[in-house]
């Protein structure tokens, strides 16, 4: 039996499953991941992408900020894959209770996903920081240079930049539903980003399955590790999997 095989037994003898992904969910729908070989931390910008992404360009260089944002994070013509179709399938039937997502692209929402903690934000909320009025990604993303409220003030997307806490409704119910999983299905998370990574501390239940290309801290405990394209792996257990 291979580890895909593997996969699938362990996911019909499971019945309170948590995912945990991270942006290699997202690269088969055409985004840029961070890490990779072409990952964004390996591209040429004006400043490191640590920094244009932090709260600290957010608020002195708001221009190169935007200008780096929109180009690398409009996700409104992007698509769902292989991966988030499973994991909204494998919710449809009952077995997964909630995703946990380090992306910012609001797929798993797309794909029809319900129960999704954005534990770094979205691209599809932001506020005015002046008087909080609220903007859908649409108006953010087609809006010329910075984009502005009707009262003046900026408006500031609701993803966690560097420098920022994590949503603590989202993180705290995160941790409980890990905490309570028989399963986590960790899928394209390098399990590097702390805090984020560091909640599958809470994890108490019978398997844990690892699905990324490349290495991750949590691969020595895991019982079954996965380095292989996820859409592969997803469309044969949609295809092939007898999920029941």
């Amino acid at each position: 039996m291979n580890n895909i095989e593997k996969l699938i037994s362990m996911i019909n003898k499971s019945n309170n499953i948590v995912a945990f992904t991270g942006a290699g969910v997202s690269t088969d729908s055409g985004l840029k991941d961070f890490r990779s070989n072409n990952g964004l931390y390996k591209e040429k910008s004006i400043y490191p992408a640590e920094y244009m992404l932090s709260s600290n360009c957010f608020y002195n260089h708001i221009e190169e900020f935007y200008d780096y944002y929109k180009e690398n994070f409009n996700c409104l013509s992007i698509k769902p894959n292989s991966t988030h179709k499973l994991l909204k399938e494998l919710e449809s039937i009952g077995k997964l209770k909630g995703i946990i997502t380090q992306n910012i692209d609001g797929l798993h929402t797309k794909a029809g996903s319900k129960k999704v903690y954005e534990i770094h934000g979205t691209t599809y909320k932001n506020h005015c920081i002046k008087c909080n009025k609220e903007y859908d990604a649409e108006y953010v993303f087609k809006s010329s240079g910075v984009p502005t409220c009707t009262c003046g003030g900026i408006i500031k997307p609701d993803v966690v930049l560097y420098g920022e806490a994590l949503p603590e409704k989202d993180y705290l119910e995160g941790m409980e539903a890990i905490h309570e999983a028989d399963m986590i299905l960790v899928c394209g998370s390098s399990l590097t980003v702390f805090p984020a990574s560091g909640m599958l501390s809470a994890f108490k239940g019978k398997y844990l399955v690892i699905i990324n290309n490349d290495k991750t801290p949590y691969d020595n405990i895991a019982n079954i590790v996965i380095h292989d394209n996820l859409s592969k792996v997803s469309d044969y257990v949609l295809k092939n999997g007898g999920i029941k």
